[in-house]
């Protein structure tokens, strides 16, 4: 299996990169969604029904399978022999970042579910607050693999 995933590791790395790419994008333009969802449209009308279906496309069509492959890819990548040496600290930091991420998804998994429910109750204000842990989360990751202290 070490030989496959050596053999295969620059296409393997080059796919991980472009699902982090599209988890990212998504990941950092849903809350903004939500930010104007609350702020300017409300709930109950017309325009409260097609933000639900951006938000619930960019969620289900984009970011679940951008996280996805983004697991799949960086697990084959962990897997691949000479790439990951566990007695540092960056993979340790990146992995508890990407699990942190993850998390991140879900947590905007349920607000979507609280805007389709008609039951938000968190301020645009928030949602603006709480678009800086991606950001935070993706500084640790990229300055842990590209230092790899």
């Amino acid at each position: 299996m070490g030989d496959v995933l050596s053999d295969w590791y620059f296409l393997t790395k080059s796919l991980h990169i472009v699902s982090v790419i599209a988890w990212m994008a998504g990941i950092f333009y849903l809350p903004r969604l939500f930010v104007y969802h609350v702020e300017e449209v409300g709930s109950g009308n017309e325009t409260d029904q097609l933000f639900q279906t951006m938000e619930r496309r960019l969620l289900k069509a984009i970011m679940n399978p951008a996280m996805i492959s983004t697991w799949i890819f960086g697990l084959c990548l962990v897997a691949t022999p000479g790439i990951v040496d566990w007695s540092m600290i960056w993979p340790w930091l990146k992995g508890g970042s990407v699990i942190a991420m993850t998390w991140f998804h879900m947590w905007l998994g349920a607000r979507r579910k609280e805007f389709a429910a008609g039951t938000n109750t968190l301020a645009g204000r928030r949602y603006r607050m709480m678009n800086e842990v991606p950001t935070l989360l993706m500084l640790i990751i990229v300055f842990s693999v590209i230092f790899k202290f």
